[in-house]
């Protein structure tokens, strides 16, 4: 039998890495301690694996997932072999955390070390005019892994201020505290605006990760 699907690029990658990226679009995770994961992110495993719900794990998480759209339901995966995940063929990027801590739009979430510690915050000044805009931030020692709508660009918010679309937005370094800030003049509000009302202003010693997408709000994903 040939085929190019047989080539060398599209084999299994063996790696020491407990987190190791087949390509671009797929992650692979190599089990000994648990994982959790976006439920539906799985796509393939090896081995004597098992998945089951993951809580929220206090009444306060709970409550913050119930009244936020930032609603990922968290799959623990647990024993020996490994486990591949992808997200409808969007790209890739690892974030090792080293006692720090990182704040990741729930969409762009696909999985992280079970031992690290994650919660719902609200962004300051998202008010009801903005939606109520929430992240995941996660702190600790681990691994993150995001998955982005095409290439991303990180931009550095040292130098200037720096505003990036609500929906645009991938994850930022959690030492830095944005606000939302709304560009358009309510004249332009009423007429209907131009789609880019909304923005995270962010200044500061850290960075912001942005993707060539704009997510639709979740008011719009459940409209029909």
């Amino acid at each position: 039998m040939r085929s190019s699907l047989f080539e060398q690029g599209h084999q299994e990658v063996q790696a020491t890495e407990r987190f190791s990226q087949q390509n671009s679009q797929m992650l692979r995770v190599a089990l000994g301690e648990d994982v959790l994961a976006v439920k539906g992110s799985m796509v393939a495993f090896q081995g004597d694996i098992s998945f089951t719900h993951e809580g929220a794990g206090s009444a306060m998480k709970l409550l913050k997932k119930m009244v936020t759209a930032e609603d990922n339901p968290l799959m623990r995966v647990s024993g020996r072999g490994e486990v591949f995940f992808a997200h409808e063929a969007g790209y890739l990027f690892q974030v090792e955390l080293d006692g720090d801590a990182l704040s990741v739009n729930g969409r762009n979430l696909l999985a992280f070390d079970a031992g690290l510690q994650w919660d719902i915050h609200r962004t300051k000044g998202a008010g009801i005019m903005a939606g109520g805009l929430f992240n995941t931030t996660l702190t600790g020692h681990g691994t993150v892994a995001l998955c982005t709508v095409g290439q991303p660009v990180l931009l550095d918010c040292r130098q200037q201020p720096t505003y990036v679309d609500v929906q645009a937005c991938v994850a930022w370094s959690a030492n830095l505290v944005p606000q939302v800030v709304n560009s358009m003049k309510m004249s332009s509000l009423v007429r209907g605006g131009s789609g880019e009302a909304f923005q995270y202003a962010f200044q500061g010693d850290g960075f912001v990760v942005v993707q060539p997408y704009e997510w639709k709000p979740p008011s719009a994903n459940t409209s029909s």
